[in-house]
């Protein structure tokens, strides 16, 4: 919708360009084309329910540096920025989604893996491409803004609750990592890990498009309860 009122969520799909992400081993399907589609998917939803402006970081298969994407989202003012991923891992039983807010100190052995993993996009051949100039270093030090961090975490609840009957969760399914793209100091952020390449359930529930349609239903609902929240708390 064009009304310049209404709430803007930015969508950024994962990786793209010369950055596929996750390969599965079934079926060969890359997390930069999954993450494209899902991201469609949630645009489609909200775009339906005519009361969220929505926006995407890209709608073809180019590269990002990392810092670009939570960018855009201040740029553009973003109400909620929402970073769509699907993992992997060497055991092929793990599966479920899970969601992911800002914190410098991973949750867990494995949050701190993903977040290493993911923030390395930006180093290619040996060359880092977001660099660390005066606004990152800025940026770094506006973290210290608990009330972002605050709103990032409720939303993620919501999220989890609106997605607990559409598709698999994780047994901890809210996590703390410090992803480069949740970093933007005033813009609410997640990174929600739709599931895992790795597992063969999972790879087949996000490559069908009823799959992608229920992740896209799951965030939209999670979407619109938050912002109808924080009107009815003004």
């Amino acid at each position: 919708p064009a009304d310049s009122r209404l709430p803007l969520v930015l969508i950024d799909a994962g990786h793209g360009g010369h950055d596929p992400g996750a390969i599965s081993p079934h079926g060969g399907m890359r997390e930069k084309d999954i993450t494209l589609s899902i991201a469609r998917s949630i645009r489609d939803e909200l775009v339906k329910s005519g009361r969220i402006r929505v926006a995407l970081t890209r709608d073809t298969d180019r590269f990002l540096v990392l810092q670009d994407r939570y960018g855009i989202a201040r740029k553009m003012k973003a109400d909620l920025f929402i970073s769509i991923h699907a993992d992997s891992a060497e055991n092929q039983t793990a599966r479920g989604g899970s969601v992911y807010t800002l914190s410098e100190v991973a949750s867990d052995r494995e949050a701190q893996r993903l977040a290493s993993r993911e923030n390395k996009s930006d180093i290619i051949n040996g060359v880092n491409l977001g660099g660390t100039n005066a606004e990152v270093s800025s940026i770094l030090i506006d973290l210290t803004q608990r009330e972002t961090m605050n709103v990032s975490a409720n939303f993620a609840k919501l999220l989890m609750r609106e997605a607990k009957p559409n598709l698999t969760l994780r047994g901890t399914a809210h996590r703390f990592a410090s992803f480069i793209v949740l970093k933007a100091p005033d813009t609410p952020s997640v990174l929600f890990e739709t599931g895992y390449l790795s597992n063969a359930e999972d790879a087949a529930f996000l490559s069908s498009g009823s799959g992608q349609r229920k992740v896209g239903q799951s965030v939209s609902s999670a979407v619109q309860a938050h912002f109808a929240k924080r009107l009815a708390k003004r």
